[in-house]
């Protein structure tokens, strides 16, 4: 090929192996907090919030990353995995970033307008574009489920399935944003302890 159309032949293949080369342009973070809160049963409880991301140069073709929010509470065996559009498993109840309730385990105490009625836990509320690799440092959370039952039978154990009290008003969350593989990126430990 001559010209343009082989100019173009060239620039395209050589672009290729650029692509391939270049997967390591992301930059790792993890993000947590740890705060205190009530449960649904008025248990003075720490309550971990926690994800990962992969952010990608402006310049770059992907758009930044992100794994499923968790929300843990300290001796409940419950982990919330909060998802948003940019996932594929993200639950049918509504947009942005959220937990679903499961029938029969959650019950739905509190309604919004800005809600879906099977949401349970919402990120930014409000916010129906809300993804999770966005989040800078602040976030919303609003809980609006309780369990059905604060503790189930699981294999001859009482197992504790409690986790933060449903709330009108969002808890409004600090977080940490540290490079992932550095010493200070390890998530703050629950003090068990409190559970016995």
């Amino acid at each position: 090929m001559t010209g343009k159309a082989g100019m173009m032949y060239r620039v395209f293949f050589l672009f290729i192996p650029m692509v391939a080369v270049l997967p390591g342009c992301a930059s790792y973070y993890s993000h947590f907090a740890m705060f205190p809160a009530e449960t649904s049963q008025g248990e003075s409880r720490q309550v971990r919030v926690s994800w990962e991301s992969a952010e990608y140069p402006d310049w770059w073709i992907l758009d930044d990353r992100s794994t499923a929010l968790k929300v843990e509470t300290q001796c409940s065996a419950r982990i919330w995995r909060l998802r948003d559009d940019s996932h594929d498993d993200a639950g049918k109840c509504g947009n942005g970033i959220r937990a679903c309730a499961e029938a029969g385990v959650d019950r739905v105490v509190v309604r919004r307008e800005d809600l879906d009625p099977s949401a349970c836990i919402v990120v930014n509320p409000g916010q129906g574009n809300a993804q999770i690799a966005d989040i800078e440092g602040r976030l919303e959370l609003l809980v609006a489920c309780e369990p059905v039952a604060p503790e189930s039978e699981r294999e001859g154990e009482t197992e504790n399935m409690d986790y933060l009290r449903a709330s009108p008003v969002p808890y409004t969350v600090y977080t940490r944003k540290i490079p992932r593989g550095s010493l200070r990126a390890s998530l703050p430990a629950f003090d068990e302890s409190a559970c016995e």
